[in-house]
């Protein structure tokens, strides 16, 4: 039963995923690329707009390089992380598709 996916919903999913794995152990984008599939530019826009539904993430410098370093969720906001860990499968599948 295909069900066809909002541009607008997978992107909010995407950005659901992403935080998921960020908060889930340290990662910076050529991890998350690695650990995703997802296009580099695709990762640093989803984590740049993660503030337009409320979860606060940060990038840790970790060294001297400007791009050494991780990415932290500070906080989840509205969203219920624990839902998100549960729902990860279904997420993943509809990002899939």
């Amino acid at each position: 039963m295909d069900i066809e996916v909002s541009k607008q919903k997978k992107a909010f999913l995407r950005k659901l995923y992403l935080a998921h794995h960020i908060d889930s152990e340290q990662h910076n984008l050529l991890s998350l690329n690695k650990l995703t599939g997802m296009p580099r530019r695709t990762l640093q826009d989803a984590i740049a707009v993660l503030g337009d539904i409320g979860i606060e993430c940060q990038f840790i410098q970790d060294g001297e390089r400007n791009n050494s370093g991780y990415y932290c969720i500070q906080a989840w906001g509205p969203i219920n992380s624990v839902w998100v860990s549960a729902n990860l499968n279904e997420i993943t599948e509809i990002l899939a598709s």
